[in-house]
């Protein structure tokens, strides 16, 4: 069995037409013919010999060729020269019948497995071909045709009503609704203007629009999942790794033995020809191909099937990762709700709104964070002209500070103001209240006075409650790290469900949380939108980013990423995670009862090479078959077998 699983190219076509599947099924037909035609006596005796040695070196070719390269290069010992041993052995005994019965039958076992990964490449590949392969670019007023592989970045596009956009780009006119399923796994479509990004294939639905180029065809979002998703079926989990370790130890062994068979009898004083039947027997029966190749197909099944349901798992072992979940912690801004938040009150405890609104939005004005965002663009739509803010100051998880007008304002979190020793006096009773409402209280002030406070709200995603419903009825404790204050972590929790709280966290306090959450809970799965939360999510058993479709830091931070602001592909994720462990779990006792039953029968002489053979191929198509279960989503509510 290959160890190279997963590198074969994408296949189309035929099963039967796949080049090592056809030369194991010609060799299989030629041998066969002629072991019916000496049997019903219509060839001379020993001539169906000439036509096994012609389905021999047809059949074995492929595999004996990467058992002799693996050899040669890696210096290691494959189960391709424990089955190229197994059939010279045989031949040597004059069992030509069986070396040919053992060709064909590993051989047709061989490429089954490696068509299976061929065609889960395909399918992954075949993404691409959602998009169109020309495009309508503007050039000089007019619209001309060209192949999309030509488009180049900053290009006007235009994609009319029923197309499919060629590449990833930024809307510069019209509007429309966009199906973004190929890139998101989301299928409803999603309502899109001026300035909003657009992914390759998306399909749109309604009006025209012209679209600037973001990325050229072969670096556009689509792509990068489909080179993701081929990275993550080669890297390796825990329990894969170990299988394959095992197996370059175990292999030579079980080679040494079967030499110690050839050369016991001869000190023994053994029948020699006895042993060396059972050293050909033991070669075949010991081969582990049913175990080494347990867990990779059942692994890149699963990472395909995810690819493809717009959630990118970055390897074997974050999939094996999620399937021994025990705890989500969800961060709350841009996760458990919509992460853009809005203003919702302002008051000014010394001189006016406007002046408040202005030394905030001078504040934030660099700032990326979400709340900052709603305060800057509040201000803007008020038309209030924020005032230049000099030695401006991000304070991590806090809020920021800067200087206005030769004095040192601060703008952030009430538990900012405590630790800079700040008066709140009549201001506490209107932040509770505006807290006990699930409120977000922004406090601004210089030195030592509060001058105002901001209120803001962000909107619960309509899936959260259901989603966390969902999660605890798979048996996972569900917690919120959120760096928002205590009293609006509550009440957003209650709304949803959420089991346990952890508010006024910093991004090093997240860390802590998620550690403290292992040690008693065991696994934990962090989401978050894999920038703010990079530490955690690093963190935590499994980090999973939501909404990283378009954002190559949100997919670099996290083992898993979700292209769409779904929280229902969490669970989706996690049955995933599930059914991969469970059924690379019944491959390998599968496997290793087969060996256990092979084994013993082989030594002790109780079952012949053709015997062992087809009990051997029999058992590495079942553990594939098996594997592809992987791939398929049970429904929500039912855990398959």
């Amino acid at each position: 069995m290959t160890s190279g699983c997963g590198k074969e190219e994408a296949y189309v076509g035929s099963w039967w037409r796949y080049p090592p599947l056809r030369n194991a099924l010609a060799a299989g037909l030629i041998a066969a013919a002629g072991f019916v035609l000496a049997h019903v006596r219509l060839i001379p005796e020993g001539i169906e010999n000439f036509f096994y040695w012609v389905a021999i070196p047809l059949g074995g070719w492929h595999w004996a060729r990467e058992g002799i390269e693996e050899l040669v290069r890696e210096r290691e010992v494959g189960i391709e020269i424990l089955m190229l041993a197994a059939t010279a052995g045989s031949g040597f005994l004059g069992l030509w019948d069986e070396a040919a019965a053992l060709v064909f039958l590993y051989g047709a076992a061989e490429g089954t497995e490696e068509y299976t990964y061929a065609r889960t490449r395909h399918f992954i590949r075949a993404l691409l071909d959602l998009a169109p392969k020309e495009a309508r670019v503007l050039r000089d007023g007019h619209e001309v045709t060209v192949p999309a592989e030509s488009l180049e970045p900053g290009e006007l596009f235009v994609v009319r009503p029923g197309e499919a956009l060629a590449t990833d780009g930024v809307i510069r006119e019209g509007r429309s609704s966009l199906d973004e399923s190929p890139v998101t796994g989301e299928s409803i479509p999603v309502d899109k203007g001026p300035g909003e990004k657009v992914f390759a294939a998306s399909i749109n639905r309604q009006g025209a629009l012209t679209i600037e180029a973001t990325a050229t065809f072969a670096d556009n979002t689509l792509a990068k999942i489909i080179h993701l998703v081929e990275e993550a079926q080669e890297r390796k989990g825990k329990a894969q790794q170990w299988i394959e370790r095992f197996g370059r130890r175990y292999t030579p062994a079980v080679l040494a033995v079967a030499l110690g068979f050839l050369v016991a009898p001869v000190a023994l004083d053994l029948p020699w020809e006895t042993w060396s039947v059972r050293a050909v027997v033991l070669l075949v029966a010991a081969a582990p191909c049913a175990l080494i190749m347990s867990m990779p197909v059942a692994m890149a099944a699963g990472i395909g099937s995810a690819g493809r349901r717009g959630i990118l798992i970055k390897g074997g072992a974050h999939l094996e990762h999620l399937g021994t979940i025990r705890v989500v912690a969800f961060d709350k801004t841009g996760t458990l709700t919509h992460g853009r938040p809005a203003v919702t009150d302002l008051r000014a405890f010394a001189g006016t709104e406007q002046e408040l609104l202005a030394a905030a939005a001078a504040l934030e004005h660099y700032s990326e964070h979400p709340l900052a965002r709603a305060i800057v663009e509040h201000a803007r739509g008020a038309g209030v002209m924020p005032p230049p803010a000099d030695a401006s100051e991000a304070l991590a998880g806090a809020g920021a500070r800067g200087e206005i007008g030769e004095r040192i304002w601060y703008v952030g979190s009430p538990s900012l103001f405590a630790t800079l020793g700040s008066e709140r006096g009549s201001a506490e009773a209107e932040i509770a209240r505006l807290q006990s409402e699930g409120k977000t209280v922004v406090l601004v002030g210089e030195g030592q006075r509060v001058r105002g406070l901001i209120a803001l709200q962000d909107r619960l995603r309509a899936d959260a409650r259901a989603t966390i419903a969902r999660l605890h009825a798979l048996g996972i404790r569900t917690v919120m790290l959120t760096g928002d204050n205590r009293r609006t972590a509550d009440a957003v929790a209650r709304t949803v469900g959420i089991d346990d709280v952890r508010a006024e966290l910093k991004p090093d306090d997240k860390v802590r949380a998620v550690g403290q959450l292992q040690r008693e809970h065991g696994a934990v799965l962090m989401v978050g939108d894999g920038v703010n939360d990079a530490p955690a999510l690093a963190a935590a058993t499994c980090g999973m980013a939501m909404g990283a479709a378009g954002t190559d830091a949100a997919i670099e931070a996290a083992d898993v990423a979700l292209m769409a602001d779904d929280l229902g592909k969490i669970e989706e994720a996690l049955r995933l995670g599930r059914k991969a462990r469970r059924v690379s779990a019944q491959n390998i006792v599968f496997s290793i009862l087969v060996l256990v039953a092979l084994i013993p029968s082989a030594v002790a002489g109780w079952i012949s090479v053709a015997f062992a053979v087809l009990v051997h191929e029999a058992s590495e198509l079942l553990a594939v078959a098996n594997g592809l279960r992987a791939g398929r989503m049970p429904e929500a509510g039912q855990e398959e077998r």
